[in-house]
């Protein structure tokens, strides 16, 4: 459940207060979060990747196709988690993409957008 305009303005306020008051502890806190858990995934990926490039060599060796195919979908997977992972990696000291995209304008059902939509034609048409 996404936090109301009103939560995230606290919580932002007590950010800054707590990067005033203490900024080292600060930073200590912001890498253990969403930094950390991408930088893991994108580890996890590349030893998957390792493990793809087994799996293809010994299906190659003992002549098993399917093990090749099964190596080289695991290498194609963990390629990509490692790619998309490490794009999304927020930089030190920045806000996640996530949440900088919900502050910036606040999020409305496909009913209200279809609503929109029908009353700009309807505007345009002179109706």
């Amino acid at each position: 459940m996404p936090l109301s305009e009103h939560e995230q303005r606290m919580l932002e306020q007590m950010e800054r207060a707590l990067y005033a008051e203490d900024p080292k502890f600060a930073s200590a806190l912001e890498g253990s979060g969403l930094r950390t858990y991408t930088r893991r995934r994108v580890y996890q990926a590349v030893a998957g990747f390792l493990v793809g490039i087994a799996l293809l060599m010994a299906g190659m060796v003992a002549q098993l196709i399917w093990v090749s195919v099964v190596g080289f979908l695991v290498m194609l997977g963990c390629a990509v988690l490692a790619v998309t992972g490490w794009r999304k990696a927020p930089k030190p000291g920045e806000q996640p993409a996530e949440a900088v995209r919900r502050q910036a304008r606040p999020k409305r059902s496909m009913m209200d957008r279809i609503e929109e939509r029908w009353q700009r034609r309807r505007d345009e048409q002179g109706h």
